[in-house]
């Protein structure tokens, strides 16, 4: 049984070759944003419902924190943990 190319670790025509360079590399904000045309129709209403859906969990988190008297933003009792650990 003879092991195989990739176990030899012998370079292939594959590897002789330079990497392909960066296609993002030294691009500017314009030219990345005028790859935007490149998706395709289909995708654009997935991406408004993602959309609407990460602002409305950011504005109902938001209303949360902001309007609820009752969540607990520190522990409380602390004398009574102290107390309880001391018999344990």
């Amino acid at each position: 049984m003879y092991p195989t190319r990739a176990l030899r670790m012998m370079p292939t025509r594959r590897m002789m070759r330079a990497p392909p360079t960066e296609d993002q590399a030294g691009h500017t904000v314009s030219q990345r944003l005028r790859k935007l045309r490149k998706i395709p129709a289909e995708l654009i209403p997935l991406g408004v419902v993602v959309g609407f859906a990460l602002m409305a969990a950011g504005y109902s988190s938001f209303r949360k924190f902001s309007v609820d008297k009752t969540l607990r933003l520190q522990r409380q009792n602390r004398v009574a943990e102290a107390a309880s650990e001391e018999h344990h």
